[in-house]
């Protein structure tokens, strides 16, 4: 029967391929090239060093592994891989594995070199009776390997066209193959082969090697399959996408069984052995995907601050591409400090508060103080999954908006931490006393700034806990007296005020914002918490403060591995002084104050702990409600805010669990609560208590003298110097006047009458200075009223009531 044209072209091409198998077979057992050199003038020694120079990949392999993040108690928190790959040992996977893999395979895979002479011979008359070209491979356990590891290489680098050449079925592609084959064979056991072979292979379902293809299909390790589980695995890797139990049973059965009867033929198991394999089905049940990724972790948008956290890191590589490209195929081993049982307790006190679909949003940061390492962080809004719910989000409301965050939110009175830690370190003591009127015209105040000096012309604000009059720091903190910061950020500055809060690692949502420089933070009202923040760098700020003046960036890696066991730098938390012991020790001292009894954050303060310090904030209208507080060991925010993306409703009334919201005609959402309240009782409170189970109650550093009563200075001389001039004198020098009327009988009403303490006098520095005002004479006393005898009401049988009434008997 003539041929026809594709008949005879692969007949052409099956006897092409004959003579290239032979030469090389003749070469594979010579060792060298030396018919070839002869040809080609070159000599053998040269034909040799060639035929020995392969890729780098095939000599030092680094297969695609998928990387892995823990959590504080060791747990996995989530994989990220390109391809699902764990590599093992060749011991640690079973022998009938192994010999299942070679049965199908190349089964005198210990008996040939690179390439099975009789095995590519059969493939070659099989392929040249076949008019679809090649059928059957013929290749090598080597030879396939060096395939799967050239295909691998291109994938790394991201090349479609170098993986769809690597699977070309062309002669050019075969001589390299067995080219590199044959060297590889010279550098390498066959022990060696084999266990790279199985843990680069592809068993479909996005499993690569066999140790994850094992824990995928069956829910076991390698060292643990049985005969029917290694048949059926050995049998993917032909097919891994046809022969697929879940994708279709019916054909993966029928491949493994005819492993099964090839390791029959083989003798290396009985036709009993392989008849009882056969009868067992394949449970889909017990399939387990690997989750990729940060979608379904537990913790998603932990997760996800970590993936940020990595691609901004350095260690990682050069650019973002390579850093992602070593997180989903290095096979790291990323270590975070998350406690999942903190993160849980967190996690219910804010559902607890506020549900995801309400119109307010609630968080919850927990940091390590000296570490900055992130111990929790909790939102009332989870991820937004692929269907698209109400109550979800992409947004991490947490963190700023590089590492996933929306806008920032007002922290109100928590500022004035700020404006009092300014003021400690410009040596303001404690015992500092401003005259807290409220309300307090502010109109002619000229506060100096960053950028020039700033006066609001109708600047006119309100004490809102009902506490005015004269006082010192303490009682200004624990009664969060607007009044009294505004006056002490006035002697301070708000340069100075707005460069405490940087230093300590306050965070403006708005990344093109500077806190010192920025007209929108140079205003009298900074000290009221105007600006817009990161809840984390609140929490942050305050660590600073526990930790005695070491200021740590957040984190959330604390140490990352290579598969080879290398460490590489995690992200720096940059710790450093940024204030003195001394000046972290009256913080302590002073927020203390404000979780006892009378201050407005003793609500939220932790049973059975002493040693705890906090601030309470509130803005305007209770548009956001905050605690921010911590313990020498945690620090930790929490906060309740509107959502200012929501539409305005006329009335929205709704109460969760105490925290109630609501909507007025032309305005904004009320919440319903305090700092202390809604934010620090039901949310910080049962997540630091949870969170300080078991802790030693570790004492705060008592501050020095200085901090608590200030330096002792001199009065400047005031000699000659009018009222006026005077005063301002004084004020330069950080005192504060304030006028004092005093009665006397020689002095007329309203003429000064000088300073107390005077010109000389040993002081405290800024302290306060009285200016004395004559009050005139005073007045004369009044005479005391005449008294007069009280007679008894009137009784029964007593009209004037002039006797007593008589006693009933009973």
């Amino acid at each position: 029967m003539p041929f026809s044209p594709k008949r005879l072209g692969s007949v052409a091409y099956s006897l092409v391929m004959f003579v290239i198998v032979s030469v090389l077979a003749g070469v594979l057992i010579a060792g060298l090239f030396v018919p070839m050199a002869g040809v080609a003038g070159v000599s053998s020694k040269a034909a040799v060093a060639e035929l020995d120079n392969i890729p780098a990949e095939l000599s030092t392999p680094a297969p695609a592994t998928r990387s892995k993040v823990l959590m504080g108690n060791g747990k996995v928190l989530a994989y990220f891989y390109d391809e699902n790959r764990i590599p093992v040992k060749l011991d640690k996977i079973a022998p009938v594995m192994r010999q299942a893999q070679i049965a199908i395979e190349d089964h005198r895979f210990y008996e040939h070199g690179a390439l099975d002479v009789k095995g590519t011979l059969r493939a070659l008359i099989r392929n040249s009776t076949s008019e679809g070209g090649i059928t059957q491979g013929g290749s090598s356990i080597t030879q396939q390997y060096v395939k799967m590891v050239q295909v691998e290489a291109c994938q790394a680098k991201g090349d479609a066209q170098c993986v769809r050449d690597a699977q070309a079925a062309t002669m050019e592609r075969k001589i390299r193959e067995l080219r590199y084959a044959i060297a590889l064979e010279k550098r390498l056991t066959k022990d060696q082969i084999l266990e790279r072979y199985l843990n680069i292979a592809y068993y479909g379902q996005g499993t690569y090697g066999v140790q994850a293809a094992a824990k995928h299909y069956y829910g076991t390790d390698a060292s643990k399959l049985n005969l029917t589980q290694a048949a059926m695995l050995a049998g993917l890797v032909q097919n891994p996408d046809n022969n697929n139990p879940v994708r279709n049973l019916s054909a993966a059965i029928d491949r493994r069984d005819t492993v099964l009867n090839r390791m029959t033929e083989l003798r290396l198991i009985t036709p009993d052995q392989a008849k009882k394999a056969k009868a067992v089905g394949f449970d889909e049940k017990k399939v387990k995907p690997t989750r990729n990724g940060c979608v379904g972790s537990k913790y998603p948008f932990l997760c996800d601050y970590v993936r940020r956290t990595l691609l901004l890191t350095s260690s990682l590589g050069k650019n973002v591409e390579d850093r992602d490209n070593l997180l989903k195929r290095g096979g790291l081993v990323i270590q975070t400090a998350i406690d999942p049982h903190t993160q849980d307790i967190a996690q219910r006190a804010v559902s607890r508060v506020v549900g995801a679909k309400d119109p307010v949003i609630s968080t919850m940061n927990m940091i390590e103080p000296g570490t900055g390492l992130i111990i929790a962080s909790a939102q009332s809004r989870p991820v937004m999954g692929i269907n698209k719910k109400k109550g979800q989000t992409y947004y991490n409301y947490s963190v700023e908006q590089k590492l996933g965050g929306a806008e920032g939110y007002q922290a109100g009175s928590t500022f004035k931490a700020f404006t009092a830690a300014a003021a400690i370190e410009k040596g303001i003591p404690l015992t500092k006393k401003y005259n807290a009127r409220s309300p307090m015209d502010f109109t002619h105040t000229t506060f100096s700034t960053c950028i020039g000096n700033a006066r609001d012309p109708s600047y006119r604000p309100k004490n809102s806990t009902g506490v005015n009059g004269v006082m010192n720091m303490y009682k200004g903190a624990a009664k969060s007296v607007n009044t009294y910061f505004l006056q002490l950020e006035h002697t301070v500055g708000i340069c100075p005020v707005t460069k405490m809060a940087k230093k300590l690692g306050v965070q403006l949502s708005d990344p093109k914002l500077d806190l010192t420089s920025s007209p929108t933070t140079q205003v009298p009202s900074f000290t009221l918490g105007v600006s817009e923040v990161t809840p984390m760098s609140m929490a942050e700020a305050y660590a600073t403060f526990a930790a005695r003046g070491i200021h740590c960036d957040p984190v959330i890696v604390s140490k990352i591995t290579t598969r080879s066991g290398k460490q590489l730098e995690p992200p720096d938390a940059n710790c450093r002084r940024v204030i003195s012991k001394d000046v972290a020790d009256g913080m302590n001292r002073l927020l203390s104050g404000v979780m006892q009894p009378g201050g407005t954050g003793w609500r939220a303060r932790i049973p059975n702990f002493v040693n705890q310090a906090g601030k309470t904030g509130t803005i305007n209208s209770n548009h956001a409600v905050w605690f921010v507080g911590y313990t020498p060991l945690i620090a930790a925010s929490a906060m309740i805010a509107i959502d200012p993306t929501r539409s305005i409703w006329k009335h929205y009334p709704r109460k969760r669990s105490g925290v109630a919201y609501f909507r007025v005609p032309s305005t904004h959402v009320i919440l319903e609560g305090s700092g202390s309240g809604d934010a620090g009782m039901k949310i910080w409170q049962p997540a630091m208590t949870a969170a300080m189970k078991g802790q030693p109650d570790v004492r705060f550093k008592a501050p020095p003298d200085s901090v608590l009563r200030g330096k002792l200075v001199q009065v400047p001389s005031l000699y000659g110097l009018s009222y006026g001039a005077a005063k301002r004198k004084l004020e330069r020098a950080g005192f504060t006047v304030v006028r004092r009327n005093k009665y006397n009988d020689t002095v007329p009403k309203g003429t000064f009458m000088g300073f107390s303490p005077g010109s000389g006098a040993t002081v405290p520095q800024f302290s306060t200075i009285f200016a004395q005002f004559s009050d005139g004479k005073a007045p004369a006393a009044k005479p005391p009223k005449k008294k007069t005898a009280q007679l008894p009401p009137p009784g029964n049988g007593n009209p004037g009531g002039i006797f007593p009434p008589r006693r009933r008997h009973r």
